[in-house]
């Protein structure tokens, strides 16, 4: 369930001549038992709602004076989200013979054609008032409050994304509510400019709620394209300068060769997520996303993360997540995941979110050969993004669930064969040239082309901490083995690296640096491009001493790494 909560309109939508039907309310009551959320927002004031409508219970919150105020039916809580009206104004008010003249916590109502007397008390007073229009109402507020301020408030208190609400309104001040809204909906007897900028137009009035509520339990609007969709984060471009977005039901698989850019192209859909408040849950085992940008980070390289501290933190929607899974040894990753995901789910079917699930290097955690079981997965696996330069080590269960595929790199193409071959069905039609630098090879629907891939916005910076003192694993490890391989000495990050290069003979030091072992170690499993260059620059100069070739590798990758004291 995605679209977890619906915010609608009093008159005009739910009501008819000020009054809801009962098949309007039965049909609200069919969507609450769904699970979902429902709150009211009008411009009413709550004396007045009081009068017309007696089922606001059935509504979790109910923004009242066009969004001056917040009421919980079920403790009969109000919370003024705005100042009192200054008595001046309603005094002016009353002296320029505005009639009739309604005065709540915080709104002033009237009917046109009052607005110009409205107008003029403002002037007269310097007040720092709007006014906004409801077919033929005349509604003052302070000049930082609407319908979309107060339900902002009302999704904060009820822990939802705006994403996650479906919004159907249709008059003027409902617009910046229903625009607010992840899917705007209008009634057939909205005002044309509100159907015109709506994602769907429904019956008019309550039979048009009742028509939402339908779509909402029986199919979760997924045939409606709303404005969530438009809010996914775009893969890459065309030539033509078209945009390919990701979309919210796709299960996507990046691969490639290592160092090809899979966490560029990564990271810039991670960054668009959180520009477009989209949140975002990222599995990370080698620990290569422990400083992404307003993201919480859960565990390091010494500290196993938190199930249940992950859980908390997803539950507040302005919150992005980053499993560390360093810690956690390389055996012991698909167990976590196999408990992570259930909780995920969970959260998921009470609030939509996260958004996304990234899960980088998911080998480590979905094995194509993990014992005594792979890991039990649904059926789909919608919004996640899995990471991998092995295709064909990923358990075969997830592999038959991914609907889109992504090649990065020179090794993109081959990349996506391998997982094509992996699940033994026929194998698309891919372009025969490779795709130069910067372009991504996209295969969705079996039909496969070159785009320009997204880039981030923000230099990415080095994951210091995990390659300084992290556990990258011993397929990831350098080894000081010797020319005649007698040795086995594993450096387990850039620490340990720089300690056995101190204490290694000569004659093994030498071995490796011009087998250019270095350099490729750098590349492959530090991934850092500059770190290799520099490193392969020292290997090429045969008129080094070890003494000499050692200093430069290690200034350089002191230069480029905060490397930690060790404690006696």
């Amino acid at each position: 369930m995605f679209f977890v909560a619906l915010a609608a309109d009093y008159d005009g939508t739910l009501a008819l001549d000020g009054k809801v039907d009962a098949p309007t309310i039965e049909a609200l009551r069919e969507l609450k038992a769904s699970g979902r959320k429902l709150v009211l927002v009008t411009g009413r004031d709550l004396a007045d709602l009081r009068k017309a409508f007696n089922e606001m219970a059935l509504f979790d919150l109910v923004v009242a004076e066009n969004g001056a105020l917040l009421f919980d039916p079920a403790n009969e809580q109000e919370n003024p989200l705005g100042k009192p009206p200054p008595p001046a104004f309603v005094a002016r008010l009353r002296e320029l013979g505005v009639a009739p003249l309604t005065v709540g916590r915080s709104i002033v109502a009237t009917w046109e054609p009052n607005e110009t007397l409205v107008l003029k008390a403002i002037r007269d007073l310097g007040l720092e008032l709007h006014i906004i229009f409801n077919k033929g109402a005349v509604m003052v507020l302070q000049s930082d409050i609407n319908k979309a301020s107060g339900l902002k408030q009302a999704l904060k208190l009820l822990g939802l994304s705006r994403h996650n609400v479906v919004g159907i309104g249709d008059a003027e001040n409902d617009q910046a509510f229903l625009g607010a809204c992840g899917c705007s909906v209008a009634v057939a007897n909205a005002l044309e400019t509100v159907k015109e900028r709506a994602d769907l137009v429904v019956a008019d009035h309550g039979r048009g709620v009742a028509e939402l509520a339908k779509l909402l339990t029986e199919a979760d609007l997924a045939v409606v394209h709303s404005r969530v969709d438009e809010a996914q984060p775009v893969l890459g471009t065309r030539e033509d300068n078209t945009s390919i977005r990701l979309t919210r039901s796709e299960t996507v698989l990046v691969t490639g060769s290592s160092g090809g850019g899979k966490s560029t192209i990564v990271t810039a859909l991670l960054e668009q997520m959180r520009e477009a408040e989209l949140q975002f849950c990222v599995i990370d085992p080698e620990g290569d996303y422990a400083e992404l940008h307003e993201a919480i980070v859960v565990g390091d390289a010494k500290r196993e993360p938190s199930i249940a501290e992950a859980i908390r933190l997803l539950s507040k929607p302005a919150n992005n997540v980053v499993l560390n899974l360093v810690a956690i040894d390389p055996g012991e990753r698909p167990p976590f995941l196999a408990a992570f995901l259930p909780e995920l789910a969970k959260l998921r079917a009470r609030s939509g979110r996260p958004h996304w699930i990234v899960v980088d290097e998911v080998h480590h955690c979905l094995p194509a050969k993990w014992e005594p079981a792979p890991v039990t997965l649904p059926r789909e696996l919608p919004a996640m993004i899995a990471v991998t330069v092995h295709a064909d080590a990923v358990s075969h269960d997830f592999l038959a669930l991914v609907s889109t595929v992504v090649g990065v790199g020179e090794g993109g193409g081959p990349a996506i064969m391998r997982f094509w071959q992996a699940l033994d069905r026929p194998q698309p039609s891919l372009p025969e040239r490779t795709p130069a630098a910067g372009r991504i090879l996209v295969v969705r629907g079996g039909v496969a082309e070159v785009l320009i891939g997204a880039m981030p916005k923000e230099r990415q910076r080095r994951h210091i901490r995990k390659y300084a003192e992290g556990e990258l694993g011993q397929d990831k490890s350098f080894y000081f083995r010797g020319p005649e391989g007698a040795l086995r000495l594993r450096a387990q990050n850039l620490s340990t690296f720089l300690d056995l290069a101190a204490g290694v003979d000569d004659q093994t030091w030498m071995y490796h640096l011009r087998e250019g072992a270095y350099s490729k170690w750098f590349r492959e499993a530090i991934k850092d491009e500059l770190m290799a260059a520099e490193a392969a620059s020292v290997e090429r100069n045969a008129a080094l001493s070890a003494l000499e070739s050692r200093a430069r590798i290690k200034a350089a990758v002191q230069q480029r790494y905060t490397v930690p004291a060790k404690k006696d």
